[in-house]
């Protein structure tokens, strides 16, 4: 397989794992619990574009994600998408979201700059979804 991840997304995210389609990525901005599944196929821009196997493992894994990523932060809402304006590599977005948090209502997108993740927090940060995501995460 010659998956390679974008070079954006690499610079903006810190790899957590690897599900048995996606990477998931640790968005790196502390105001909103922010993962990213990339599906590992490469070439692909639109979820249409992968095999009926690997979208429906994809939708799997996305409301996976999304079911733990609400239990772990309780968050209000759960926004999912799959932009790709800026970084064609089809990639999914899934942030919690809480009334009042610093883009609410509007979406995260251009509202403020992100907060990059002091040591600590990112450190806890990663621990947790680890924690949370250890048991789907395939054992090496």
């Amino acid at each position: 397989m010659d998956f390679e991840l974008h070079p954006q997304l690499a610079a903006d995210t810190h790899l957590i794992g690897d599900w048995p389609l996606c990477r998931l990525l640790l968005m790196n901005d502390a105001q909103y619990p922010w993962v990213i599944l990339v599906p590992r196929r490469s070439g692909i821009r639109e979820i249409y574009e992968l095999d009926p196997g690997d979208q429906q493992m994809l939708f799997n894994e996305s409301i996976r994600l999304g079911h733990d990523m609400m239990r772990l932060y309780s968050g209000h809402k759960l926004n999912v998408a799959a932009l790709g304006n800026m970084v064609p590599q089809l990639h999914v977005h899934h942030i919690v979201r809480f009334d009042g948090d610093p883009a609410w209502p509007a979406p995260v997108w251009g509202r403020v700059p992100a907060q990059a993740y002091a040591p600590d927090a990112l450190h806890a940060r990663m621990q947790q979804l680890r924690q949370q995501l250890e048991p789907q995460l395939p054992r090496g």
